[in-house]
């Protein structure tokens, strides 16, 4: 990705469910408001601070979002990553209607010009995380912000909104998170100007992968 903003987003992607969603979130909402000096400052203590280890690829995002200035000591503390990563959580499609706070990050998210899909999992043995995937966003610091606001509107405390820029492999914990998810909007065949229908998929606990039925208008 391109500069310190992107990198950070990338990296933060990367690093979620290894870092506390009550940190991950709130470095997410600074980076969103433009706040790359704070994240800079205390991306790498919470690294420190939670013992999470990166790779060398997620190193040199971390200096490119952190810059090579006073952080470099704290940088170079950081553990190294050798082994895979491997997520620890259960993830599973969660009720079968959209509720409001998912409504609404569907309106939000048909409002990017570049993204695909809108997909929801529950996270946890109970289902006790939302956790809300985007695919291919164009603008993916700007709809971070606003979808974790909405969900915080709506009484999520640690809201866990993930959303991939065009053209970036999703990682094992996003994978996984797909699989275990239903799918609430995707965009239809075409660009966006000539084709701006929408498919909205609705499933319940015991269906977890039906077919999908055209949105009306009013839903996407």
């Amino acid at each position: 990705m391109g500069g310190p903003s992107e990198a950070g987003h990338e990296l933060l992607l990367r690093l979620a469910g290894r870092l506390p969603d009550d940190v991950l979130w709130r470095l997410r909402d600074w980076l969103a408001a433009g706040a790359v000096d704070p994240v800079a400052a205390l991306l790498p203590r919470a690294l420190l601070r939670n013992r999470v280890a990166l790779t060398d690829a997620e190193r040199e995002l971390l200096v490119d979002a952190a810059g090579d200035g006073p952080q470099r000591r704290l940088i170079d503390a950081v553990l190294p990553l050798t082994g895979p990563d491997e997520h620890r959580f259960v993830f599973a499609p969660g009720p079968g209607l959209p509720d409001l706070a998912a409504l609404g990050a569907m309106a939000v998210v048909r409002g990017d010009p570049g993204a695909t899909e809108l997909r929801q999992s529950r996270r946890g043995s109970r289902g006790e995380q939302r956790v809300l995937l985007v695919a291919d966003a164009a603008r993916p610091l700007e709809l971070t912000g606003i979808l974790q606001r909405l969900l915080r509107a709506h009484g999520d405390r640690t809201p866990c909104v993930e959303v991939l820029p065009a053209g970036m492999e999703p990682p094992a914990y996003h994978q996984a998170a797909i699989v275990g998810s239903a799918l609430l909007w995707s965009r239809g065949p075409g660009s966006p100007e000539n084709a701006p229908e929408a498919t909205v998929v609705t499933t319940t606990s015991d269906d977890p992968a039906p077919a999908p039925s055209p949105a009306s208008s009013g839903a996407s």
